[in-house]
């Protein structure tokens, strides 16, 4: 039997080896993990093949003037097209770009590489080679100047960022900020006689109205999708730190984000973002970052370098009916402060763990996030009344509202799943202010 299996054993050996060289020289050969990548939890793509005679962006200093955007007239309900959306999609199509991001990321070599059985036969595969990995996005031209708003999460951590207009026209963009709070990014390419989309009033959407989706789903293409609105202000999702989502059911895939959902006149009211799903497809809940919180972010990130929030300097919680019990607090609804930042424009003003922030400038506080969110609305250095429940009794104090840091935590109260969904987490909801 031995005698039998000599002769099969070389080669064997050698298939094996022939295996390895292959694997480790050409890993395209067959679909490893590693040979695609997902920009993000919503979009994953492939980068089509570059023409060489790409533009490069220039890299001069960014101007501080404000974006030369375009507002858009009021929506006319009662005109509305019965048949076809031909029209708006002709107005606002030619403004969304295809957006591809390209990173070098180190490829490992093979586990076998290791072995000091097959190391001795193979020298140079001691050393790790990079690779490049592509993504695909979509963005939206805002401005004759050439600015794009896209998703953060569409460009995050990219060394490249290749735009591709409708027209044909394909040139390299540089990063003018980002702004992860709220997974927006602008964006700038040099290039004449640009497409630019009207901005609506997100404020006057009405549940019902209708919207198209403008994107290019799983790299197929320009693509052109109808809804309504189903919902709006939609937040706790545990998307982003500061959530004011507009609902859709026009469907949104991989490769929409950072696209545009325009109402019947073809103008913009929200950029795409993420989609609640269980497969990683459209399900019919899509989810659009409003238009009036996006020029905000456009024109912060523009005139000023970054976006610019008020801040206060405490994480507050909910206060859940189990935990004003078990505490002994008798407030009226509000939301619990857990800490207080050293230092900060609270701890400055007396603010106390353990207080009950009942209202914000005479606002009643329904919960953390809205708490965060109207925070961040002010302007640093505003004088704002507090209403706090301390002890079993009601105090007010004056709060000078500081900028809020770069890097400050956020207390996101639900959680993101890989495939769009999300669940909301256990107890009460939490955000730093």
């Amino acid at each position: 039997m031995r005698r039998l299996l000599v002769p099969l054993i070389w080669p064997v050996l050698c298939g094996v080896l022939l295996a390895i060289v292959l694997l480790d020289h050409l890993p395209n050969l067959v679909d490893t993990p590693t040979s695609h990548n997902r920009s993000s939890e919503y979009d994953a793509g492939q980068q089509p093949r570059r023409n060489a005679s790409t533009t490069r962006a220039h890299s001069d200093p960014v101007s501080r003037q404000p974006p030369r955007i375009q507002t858009a007239a009021p929506l006319k309900r009662g005109d509305a097209p019965a048949g076809s959306y031909a029209d708006a999609v002709a107005r606002a199509a030619p403004a969304v770009v295809n957006v591809y991001s390209s990173r070098l990321v180190e490829q490992n070599k093979h586990p076998l590489m290791s072995d000091p059985f097959f190391k001795q036969f193979f020298k140079k595969g001691d050393s790790n080679r990079q690779r490049m990995l592509s993504s695909l996005g979509s963005g939206v031209i805002v401005s004759s100047d050439g600015y794009i708003l896209t998703n953060n999460h569409v460009i995050s951590g990219a060394d490249e960022i290749q735009v591709a207009l409708r027209d044909g026209r394909e040139t390299l963009a540089r990063v003018i900020g980002t702004d992860p709070e709220t997974d927006l990014a602008v964006l700038k390419i040099d290039l004449d006689n640009l497409p630019v989309i009207s901005l609506a009033d997100s404020a006057k959407l009405r549940i019902g109205d209708v919207a198209l989706a403008i994107g290019n789903p799983f790299g197929v293409g320009q693509t052109v999708t109808m809804g309504i609105i189903s919902a709006v202000g939609r937040n706790h999702l545990g998307l982003n730190a500061y959530e004011d989502f507009i609902q859709t059911d026009a469907a949104i895939n991989p490769g929409n984000s950072g696209g545009a959902l325009v109402n019947a006149d073809g103008a913009l009211v929200g950029i795409n973002t993420a989609i609640f799903s269980r497969t990683g497809g459209s399900q019919g809940i899509g989810f659009a970052i409003p238009t009036d919180l996006a020029r905000d972010i456009l024109n912060d990130i523009v005139t000023k370098g970054r976006v610019v929030r008020g801040w206060l300097g405490i994480e507050a919680h909910e206060v859940p009916s189990a935990l004003a019990n078990s505490l002994n607090i008798n407030a009226p609804r509000g939301v619990i402060v857990s800490d207080v930042v050293n230092g900060s424009p609270a701890d400055k003003a007396g603010v106390k763990p353990g207080d009950v922030l009942l209202s914000v400038d005479g606002k009643t506080m329904l919960d953390a996030q809205s708490a965060m969110v109207d925070v961040a609305e002010l302007d640093p250095g505003e004088k704002l009344p507090l209403k706090l429940y301390r002890d079993g009794k009601t105090i007010q104090v004056t709060v000078t509202v500081g900028i809020r840091p770069p890097n400050a935590p956020s207390g996101a109260a639900s959680e993101s799943h890989a495939d769009g969904s999300t669940t909301p987490s256990p107890g009460g909801q939490s955000a730093t202010q």
